[in-house]
């Protein structure tokens, strides 16, 4: 049995200002097809200026919604290949 080695990239950009950060994820597969994804953060107003922690939720986000598009496109390929409804795929 031969084994072949994948790898995705993921990219992860973000802008912020003061009390907010946005975060937009991409994956391009081998397929040459793109996924993308966004996520936000928001600071209150009480907590300390910590960009790097909006970053980490805001990324967070976007990757937690990149990986549910995946879960979406690889079902509705199942869907499509088989000819029918799949089961849903769980996290």
């Amino acid at each position: 049995m031969m084994h072949t080695a994948v790898g995705w990239h993921v990219e992860l950009e973000f802008m912020e200002d003061d009390q907010h950060t946005k975060a937009a994820a991409l994956v391009r597969l081998p397929d040459g097809s793109e996924v993308r994804a966004h996520g936000h953060a928001t600071r209150h107003r009480v907590d300390a200026n910590q960009p790097r922690v909006g970053e980490e939720i805001a990324g967070a986000r976007a990757l937690n919604e990149l990986a549910m598009e995946l879960l979406a496109k690889a079902h509705d390929e199942i869907d499509a290949a088989s000819g029918r409804t799949s089961h849903t795929i769980n996290v």
